[in-house]
Order: C-alpha cells, then structure tokens, then sequence
C-alpha cells in the first residue's frame, strides 16, 4: 500500500472544510446537557435520525434522571426498541440515571473524569458532551472521523484515542468541535465509507486517499469500524 504523506496540507484541508460545511453541527436533537448525554449513550450502533425519532418521545415522557429511575429495565428497553443494542442501552442508561441523581444532584458533570465513570460513556461520548454541551474544546472520534481523518492523512491510526491525539496535535484547540462536526459531515455526505465521492470533492486537490485510490487497494477493511 502507498505510504502517507510526511507533510499534509492541514491548514488547506481545514479551511476547506470550512468552507464546504459552515453550518456543521451536531446531528442530535437536545436541548440540555443530559438530552445529549442521553441521546450520545442511544446514538451507538444507531443513526442519529433513527435516535432523534426515539428522544423526541422519550424526553416528552421522561425529562430529567429522576423522571427515568422508576422505569424497570425492561420497561426502558420498550421506550428504547429499535435502536441497536437497546437492552444494554437500558441497563446503563438507567444505572447512569441513578449516578447522576445520588452523586451529582440530578445534573451531567462537566470534568471528563466523572463523564468516563458513568455506565455507557466512553471517550468519545464525552467528548461529544463536553464540547456541544458545555463548550469545552474537544474531538470525539467516531467512524467517519476514524475513516476521513485517515483518508485526508490528518491522522495514521485505526486506533480512536491515537487518531484522537494526532488530530489534536495538528489542529488548533479552537477549531477541535468545529473539525469534529466538519469531519462527520463529510464521512456522512461525500467521503462515504464504499463508494465515496471524491470526483468532484473540493478536498480533492490534498487528499491522500482520493489521489491514489486506483494504485492502492482499497481502504474499506483496513480500517476498524468501516
């Protein structure tokens, strides 16, 4: 397989991608801090679309940790059926309910430490609630980011945590949110996991994978999560 590139154009690639998504945002629909923290722990193995369709009734029903710890799991997993994995969904957003109630006086705690010790949150979804939730720098790297982070030879990882860290040593700390929404946008709308776009990519011009992908096999399995 070609090598990547030494040097990579990270400044043409992130202005570009400004440029292509101004208004990237997050996909979810939330309206508090733990609406998002909800909504990030349902969003595995889900699309956000299928996610938005579930919350817009459950939150109705169930606004707040306290108004969910009644449920018994079973009764969670129901309100949640149809989304992947949802019975492990139940179980931890209820345990994580409970946390939240008993230890943070019903609110989503803003340091990561206490974030990455509830059931069902991970790295990522921290990184999500945090930057979205209470504007703390931060990128979350979730599948498309794995795939056109590597793609764009922005990152050299299969790994999330180090394609995390080598994204964040090249990009500025101000633009982390803003290239993480950017980055998903573009794995969901051109840089598609099979058959991605990239005649007529604008990124084109500074993209590893684009500009060699008919001398190179292809990347679709070799890299986790696709």
């Amino acid at each position: 397989m070609i090598k990547k590139p030494k040097r990579v154009q990270t400044r043409k690639i992130l202005d570009t991608l400004a440029r292509m998504y101004p208004d990237a945002h997050c996909e979810l629909h939330f309206r508090n801090p733990f609406e998002l923290l909800i909504a990030t722990i349902l969003s595995a193995q889900s699309t956000d679309r299928q996610v938005n369709i579930v919350t817009e009734k459950l939150f109705a029903k169930y606004p707040s940790p306290e108004a969910f710890l009644p449920l018994t799991e079973e009764e969670m997993a129901e309100e949640i059926r149809g989304l992947g994995l949802f019975r492990n969904k139940s179980r931890n957003i209820l345990s994580t309910c409970r946390i939240l109630v008993d230890s943070h006086g019903g609110k989503v705690p803003e340091r990561r430490k206490d974030l990455e010790a509830l059931p069902g949150v991970g790295r990522k979804t921290a990184n999500v609630v945090l930057s979205n939730a209470f504007g703390v720098p931060a990128l979350a790297v979730d599948t498309h980011v794995l795939r056109v982070s590597n793609r764009l030879a922005l990152a050299n990882s299969n790994q999330p945590l180090e394609t995390e860290k080598q994204l964040t040593r090249k990009v500025p700390r101000s633009e982390w949110t803003d290239t993480h929404h950017r980055l998903i946008w573009h794995g969901r709308r051109v840089c598609t996991a099979r058959n991605p776009k990239c005649e007529g990519c604008d990124l084109l011009p500074f993209c590893w994978f684009g500009k060699n992908r008919n001398d190179m096999e292809p990347l679709t399995n070799s890299i986790k999560g696709e």
